[in-house]
């Protein structure tokens, strides 16, 4: 077995961040493989930055969108295979949403969730997302087992949220998006399909969070929510070492989360 660093971080614009201290930060926490959410670019962009970093292998999924989404991964480890996307069509794959490494003895999936946005106008696509992104790592599933990270855009708890009474359902309001019944009944649904919340497994009462608004100085009182998450297999959960949050690690209204697990 081997001991893996894990990290995963929503960037919110992978070229705003390198100007933040985005490279002393990845150097500092010298994971194995990092993955990032809304990069917001293409790989030409900022690939002679990130070169420096020694990672050899890196793997991006653009949005056709210019600006928008986006995700990457980049390892030490040669994965076996690497996939984009979830092959359903033009409605879930055009934004770069996806990528799935497959490694020896697992698949890694990052993830960045589609945000069901202010008036909640994308809540059904966000609902039929969650549904048909839980089918596609089962499916990896039944092959091997599964470690999938990113911004889920979700606060599965009253704990995972700063203001959880303003933010919820209730029968006058729909609540926040990230915060419906809706949603999170989605990862509900990720937790009864047997995938371990790995920082609430190890940490259960533990009250931390990953995204603060920019606005009304929330990071500065941390008012934030927990939205940021690694979960893993259930046959994975006795191989976890840690799992954490740097929430001290500037530059996005994201902060980077960690696993350690040997595999």
């Amino acid at each position: 077995m081997t001991k893996l660093k894990l990290i995963s971080w929503n960037v919110n614009g992978i070229r705003a961040v390198m100007n933040k201290n985005f490279m002393t930060s990845i150097k500092e926490m010298n994971p194995d493989i990092f993955c990032l959410q809304e990069t917001k670019a293409r790989p030409e962009q900022v690939e002679h930055e990130i070169a420096e970093l020694g990672y050899t292998n890196e793997y991006w999924n653009s949005a056709e969108k210019k600006g928008y989404s986006g995700t990457a991964i980049f390892s030490k480890i040669k994965p076996l295979n690497v996939t984009y996307d979830m092959d359903l069509g033009e409605d879930y794959d055009s934004e770069g949403r996806v990528i799935t490494a497959e490694f020896e003895s697992y698949f890694l999936v990052t993830v960045y969730t589609p945000n069901s946005k202010r008036e909640l106008e994308r809540l059904d696509y966000r609902k039929d997302w969650d549904e048909k992104f839980l089918d596609f790592v089962k499916k990896l599933e039944e092959k091997k087992p599964v470690i999938f990270c990113g911004d889920l855009n979700v606060a599965h708890t009253p704990i995972d949220i700063k203001n959880d009474k303003s933010n919820m359902t209730t029968k006058t309001k729909p609540g926040s998006a990230g915060f419906t019944d809706t949603e999170r009944q989605g990862f509900d649904n990720i937790v009864s399909k047997k995938f371990i919340d790995t920082f609430r497994f190890l940490h259960p009462e533990k009250i931390q969070y990953t995204w603060w608004s920019y606005m009304g100085k929330a990071r500065l009182n941390n008012v934030g929510w927990r939205i940021d998450y690694f979960c893993v297999s259930d046959v994975l959960k006795e191989k976890l070492i840690s799992a954490k949050i740097h929430d001290q690690v500037m530059g996005s209204d994201h902060c980077p989360v960690e696993i350690e697990i040997e595999i």
